[in-house]
């Protein structure tokens, strides 16, 4: 009885344990010492195999598969410096709670620090920022080796999927011969079980403990939430595709507190009549927002992307109770007095079910007053200016997608736009971005991930330099076949840093054009030409509506919208602000 040689093995063992424990996709990068790793991803029963040239892109774009479908995805490298690309999606999926499970192959012990090429010391490459690091020691045809091997993959999936969420990073060395070869290895000493393990089932079943809020703590806020009337339900970025904006609905149409729902928290699309979403502008109103300090803040999500609101609720005084879902911690100016680790769809239900309905009080109306007259002001400001600026794009990007689809937004000014002026609806949109660590590297494959682990229409809108960051992420849409439509913001550069004192410091000004504004000139149509995307370039609202509709049937599209100058931009933000905050009047909000 023999099988394969000892790496095809150790390979199949190790893939075989992860489908069964419900791995569903990999994305594996070129190379020659993970042969035996990547011939096994595509020979196993139950894994879709996604090939990717370059290390950096297909981490983000694994980092995408993660955050839509909400499950591990394999991540497989050569030796030496080709895992260390994977590094910023690591940092990504640590900080955002995505489960990841990065393989990388590497040199055998007798060839480490001797100089033999494409060998780097791999053991905790990716440091604090990786869950759980294990080497898996050289392949050997040995009962409990083998027993081992599949257990700790079992392991491995129950710690990137266990709170908080992350990437495991599993060190597989390997000698020669790394290519499938006419010399097997003998397995008749091994048991059915070291071989095959448990045919339908992982060898080890690692069940991660139910995480349910727990009740003495939910009472108690409860009971705060009855004794308060002037209360909001505030809700950050969060990726779970959980029922989350039905759960938030129930509790704030329970409570009356309206909800101050971000574009990335799955509660602004497709939630309910609290929602309020042009809060940004509404909270400028100083009035208003001295008027409209609540007393009570339930958090949900990340930190919000806009400062001003932020700052608002810090200064407020408001007893905060934070609801955490993956024990991350959300609260960088320590105004929280009690943090409710689990489910929060679960929380939302419990202290739902303990509540008698409070109705809209005068303090929700006030709220969804000022909404309605914001929102109103935005439309006819964009009604009567009829060009295209950062913040219409934004605007006409999010009407213009169907019930059901998917967006992937930028950060820098992509996101700030969207939460700004791209008001709520009823339609439900899936809206996610990479705000853990906020960086725009990677942002096209990680998009480009979204759309392949969704049958749902994806829209990509991106700035300028995020896309010159990832470009090459284009390649990988066109070499797999996945359907994205990427719009580009194109202002030449560097637009968030006009918002920012750098810009007219005397000190900087000679060198911030070269340093900070780093205009590059692109035209993005020879991208569209050479990664074989259709190309378009919009120059009016219903022209931009038109090529994203076009976009969504289908293909690799790139919509590319030029725009005011920079500084034209920070002006444009500042009157349209001004205008949807004097809409608000002078009170009183009832």
């Amino acid at each position: 009885m023999s099988e394969g040689n000892l790496n095809q093995l150790w390979a199949r063992c190790l893939m075989e344990e992860l489908v069964r424990g419900g791995l569903r996709h990999a994305v594996v990068c070129p190379g020659s010492r993970s042969s035996p790793l990547a011939h096994a991803c595509a020979t196993t029963e139950g894994l879709r195999v996604w090939s990717v040239i370059d290390e950096r892109s297909a981490g983000f774009f694994a980092l995408g598969l993660a955050k839509q479908s909400r499950v591990p995805v394999v991540l497989v490298a050569t030796s030496g410096t080709a895992g260390a690309h994977f590094y910023p999606a690591v940092i990504e999926a640590a900080l955002s709670q995505v489960p990841l499970l990065v393989l990388t192959a590497d040199r055998p012990l007798e060839l480490q620090g001797w100089g033999a090429a494409q060998t780097v010391p791999q053991a905790r490459l990716f440091g604090e920022f990786a869950r759980w690091f294990v080497d898996l020691g050289m392949p050997e045809a040995h009962e409990g080796a083998l027993l081992h091997l599949r257990a700790t993959a079992s392991r491995a999936l129950a710690t990137a999927t266990r709170a908080p969420r992350g990437a495991v990073h599993l060190n597989v060395p390997m000698r020669d011969p790394l290519y499938p070869t006419p010399e097997s290895v003998d397995v008749k000493h091994l048991s059915e079980l070291a071989r095959h393990g448990r045919p339908g089932q992982p060898l080890t079943r690692i069940v991660p403990p139910a995480r349910p809020p727990e009740p003495q703590a939910l009472e108690a806020v409860r009971e705060r939430i009855q004794a308060t009337e002037r209360g909001l339900i505030v809700c950050g970025p969060r990726d779970e595709n959980d029922g989350f904006a039905e759960a938030i609905t129930e509790l704030a149409e329970v409570t009356g507190y309206p909800v101050l729902a971000e574009a990335t928290s799955q509660a602004r699309y497709g939630g309910g009549p609290f929602t309020i979403s042009l809060y940004d502008a509404m909270l400028r109103h100083e009035a208003f927002a001295r008027a409209h300090r609540p007393q009570l803040v339930l958090r949900f999500g990340g930190g919000l992307t806009a400062r001003g609101p932020q700052t608002w609720l810090d200064g407020s005084g408001a007893e905060v109770v934070l609801f955490s879902d993956e024990g991350a911690l959300f609260d960088p100016q320590h105004r929280a007095s009690r943090v409710v680790e689990g489910s929060a769809v679960a929380a939302c239900a419990a202290l739902t079910r303990g509540l008698s309905r409070r109705g809209l009080g005068t303090w929700a109306r006030g709220f969804l007053w000022a909404e309605q007259w914001t929102r109103a002001a935005l439309e006819s400001a964009f009604s009567e200016e009829g060009g295209l600026t950062e913040m219409r794009l934004a605007h006409d990007v999010v009407g213009a997608l169907p019930d059901g689809a998917n967006l992937f937004v930028s950060s820098s000014m992509p996101i700030r736009d969207v939460d700004a002026f791209a008001p709520s609806t009823t339609r439900s949109l899936r809206v996610l971005a990479n705000r853990g660590a906020n960086g725009i590297d990677g942002i096209v494959s990680s998009a480009l991930g979204m759309a392949a682990a969704s049958t749902r229409p994806t829209v990509l809108l991106t700035g300028d330099l995020a896309l010159l960051h990832d470009v090459g992420g284009l390649l990988t849409a066109r070499r797999c076949g996945i359907p994205l439509t990427v719009v580009v913001v194109n202002n030449d550069g560097g637009g968030i840093f006009s918002f920012l004192p750098i810009a007219q410091a005397e000190q900087t000004r000679t060198h911030y054009e070269s340093l900070w504004g780093t205009p590059h000139g692109v035209d993005f149509s020879h991208a569209a030409a050479l990664y074989q995307a259709r190309y378009r370039r919009p120059d009016s609202p219903a022209a931009l509506r038109a090529a994203v509709l076009e976009g969504l049937k289908g293909g690799l599209n790139l919509i590319e919208v030029r725009v005011p100058e920079r500084d034209r931009n920070v002006e444009a933000h500042r009157r349209l602000f001004a205008r949807m905050t004097a809409a608000l009047g002078e009170g009183p909000w009832l």
